[in-house]
């Protein structure tokens, strides 16, 4: 069996930066996912997610984002993690 390795970080460049974020999440009654728009502001906090169990395959960083403006409206969390590539600042 196969492991992932886990590294936490924080990123101060990302600290307090307001984002969007797409992501995507089950439809209710099928066994189909739909895309989900998040918005809000990130902490700089992130983790690292190395997909073989030497964790020297490359990451999926995953960043922190609450205070969430825009977010589907059956989701009741108040913070989520965004993968890096999907991330877009919108206060540039």
């Amino acid at each position: 069996m196969t492991t992932g390795k886990e590294v936490r970080g924080f990123n101060p460049d990302y600290a307090g930066r307001r984002a969007e974020c797409d992501g995507g999440g089950p439809i209710e009654g099928t066994r189909l996912a739909g895309r989900q728009d998040y918005a809000g502001t990130l902490t700089g906090d992130y983790i690292d997610h190395c997909s073989n169990e030497h964790g020297n395959a490359p990451p999926w960083r995953w960043y922190l984002m609450k205070e969430l403006t825009l977010k589907p409206q059956n989701c009741s969390d108040e913070a989520i993690w965004c993968l890096e590539g999907n991330l877009y600042f919108v206060d540039q």
